[in-house]
């Protein structure tokens, strides 16, 4: 049998290493607790854990799980995800909900509570445990929630990454309270974008949640390697939205765990095949022409109208606008720009240059919107390249 070469796809930085201890630890603190909302009640506490009041300390909510037959209380600390579902399922939008947190305790711990006695429905506290009773509470999500997990998705994609032909070398990994994030770039399928020095390589990128904040993605990207900005297609056949085979959640509720482990085995092949595909030579010299292209749509009007014609026409707020234009000074003096006209090229670099500062749940937004650019119709870019 022919041996299959590896190769390693750690970063100097060892992100990859650090990503996949985070991953472990906190699968081995993982725990899920299934119950009727009548069963719980919501606790909102000061900070220092004393009853609340109206000091201005910050407050927290815990879930309490109160047992029968002796059986030991359960209390569970609701990180901000958590809250944030715990108010949609009420009917409450997150703006208005940390308000009434925050400022009347007593009245939103009352009004949780009610719905819950009053409406009770089958929920799944997904937590990490710190002691037997006590932990946190990640995410309050429907029992119909199909879980696949961030060690499916490493373990399915990590021997195939490093097996992949395009020799793939890690540029971000990171797991946040809401999702796993993990990029990649190729150090062979590389080639010259917009400009003279501008060199690019061809990209993957990988996203999973634990929480219900989306779902399974692998997806393309393409890198420009002097300031390491990277951008996500708009292609829909280059990005998969992976989803369980199971037909509905009902259908999920009622499987077995043998059944539910082997409809995750299937996803799991599913994200191999997908990260296996992703190595297409031809794909990325199509985006490379695309970026050819851009390099020569040039902005004809004043630089800074075409920065504020661009964040209304892609539906930025003003502090993202103001934040496009500093990726836009970035852009302007790195090599393959510098000397250059300010272009669509460069309208999308210093887009996608704002993924650099912002955080980790932030990033894959404005990697989307370089690729939005690259994409967009004659009509809408217009009104950006004439902007006066």
């Amino acid at each position: 049998m022919e041996k299959r070469m590896t190769h390693t796809i750690e970063n100097s930085n060892g992100q990859l290493l650090d990503l996949m201890q985070k991953v472990k630890d906190q699968a081995e603190r993982s725990k899920d607790f299934i119950a009727p909302t009548n069963a719980l009640q919501i606790q909102t506490l000061n900070k220092d854990g004393s009853p609340a009041d109206d000091s201005d300390q910050s407050k927290f909510s815990r879930i309490v799980v109160e047992r029968e037959d002796g059986e030991p209380t359960y209390m569970y600390n609701a990180n901000d995800v958590a809250l944030s579902q715990i108010g949609q399922r009420a009917g409450i939008d997150s703006r208005t909900m940390q308000r009434l947190q925050q400022g009347y305790p007593t009245q939103f711990d009352s009004v949780i509570n009610a719905i819950w006695q009053k409406e009770p429905k089958n929920t799944m506290i997904r937590t990490f445990m710190d002691s037997d009773t006590h932990g946190i509470a990640r995410a309050v999500l429907s029992d119909k929630f199909k879980t696949f997990d961030n060690t499916n998705l490493l373990n399915s994609a990590i021997p195939q990454l490093m097996e992949s032909e395009a020799q793939w070398k890690v540029v971000n990994a990171d797991v946040t309270d809401k999702r796993l994030y993990l990029r990649l770039k190729s150090e062979v399928i590389t080639g010259e974008g917009a400009n003279r020095g501008d060199l690019m390589a061809s990209g993957i990128g990988l996203s999973n949640s634990e929480v219900g904040a989306g779902s399974v993605q692998v997806y393309q990207m393409y890198w420009t390697l002097a300031c390491l900005n990277g951008m996500q297609t708009e292609n829909r056949h280059r990005q998969s939205h992976i989803t369980s085979s199971q037909a509905d959640g009902e259908t999920w509720k009622m499987l077995s765990s043998e059944a539910k482990d082997a409809d995750n085995k299937a996803l799991e092949l599913k994200v191999r095949d997908l990260v296996a595909g992703y190595t297409s030579r031809e794909s990325f010299d199509e985006v490379i022409d695309k970026m050819k292209t851009a390099g020569q749509d040039v902005i004809e009007g004043s630089v800074n109208n075409a920065v504020d014609s661009l964040g209304k026409v892609i539906n930025l707020t003003k502090k993202e606008t103001a934040s496009v234009l500093d990726g836009l000074m970035a852009t302007i003096g790195q090599e393959g720009y510098a000397g250059n006209p300010v272009s669509r090229a460069t309208m999308i670099n210093a887009v996608t240059n704002v993924a650099n500062r912002v955080d980790a749940d932030e990033m894959d937004d404005w990697q989307r919107r370089g690729g939005q650019i690259l994409n967009m119709n004659k009509t809408d870019w217009n009104r950006v390249a004439v902007a006066v």
